[in-house]
């Protein structure tokens, strides 16, 4: 399957944000039943495309969307995040989560860390990220150890997620 990222248009930012927040429900669902509100808030998806160094893309498997992702570029310190990354359900265990983390290694290689989040109870990502991709659990998140960022506590297992660090060649 042919992987490519395109950059994400103005006109096409509404069904981005419904697909990721569909895409992260499945988990959340699985986990925990349904629930009146969505894993990753409208006004965090936002903030993490409107921030500085920002760099947003469909995934594009075979000419056809498949999922999405946001990157944080910094330049300067050549330390980058995974903001968000998904695949559409519909597409999952098709190897393409794989080959679009090696598309964006490739396309930054500069990059000297990646790091990202993901909730403790989002085992598919767990295994994705330290198993397939070669992150490391670098911090766990709980009631007892905060992160900034995370101000949101409405959702279940909000207050528990790992901080995964990836060291590149550089």
């Amino acid at each position: 399957m042919t992987i490519e990222l395109c950059p994400l248009e103005p006109a096409d930012r509404e069904t981005f944000i419904h697909d990721l927040q569909e895409s992260f429900a499945v988990a959340l669902v699985e986990t925990y039943g349904e629930q009146a509100a969505d894993l990753i808030p409208r006004h965090e998806i936002e903030a993490s495309l409107d921030a500085c160094g920002a760099e947003s893309f469909h995934i594009m498997a075979n000419g056809q969307k498949a999922g999405g992702v946001v990157l944080i570029i910094d330049r300067a310190t050549r330390h980058n995040k995974l903001e968000l990354l998904f695949i559409n359900p519909a597409v999952h265990s098709k190897g393409l989560g794989l080959q679009t983390w090696k598309l964006i290694e490739a396309t930054y290689p500069d990059t000297l860390v990646w790091e990202t989040i993901t909730p403790y109870f989002e085992k598919r990502n767990i295994h994705f990220y330290v198993n397939k991709c070669g992150f490391c659990i670098v911090e766990f998140f709980n009631p007892r150890h905060r992160a900034e960022e995370c101000t949101d506590m409405t959702v279940p297992g909000k207050d528990y997620y790992f901080r995964f660090a990836k060291r590149m060649m550089g």
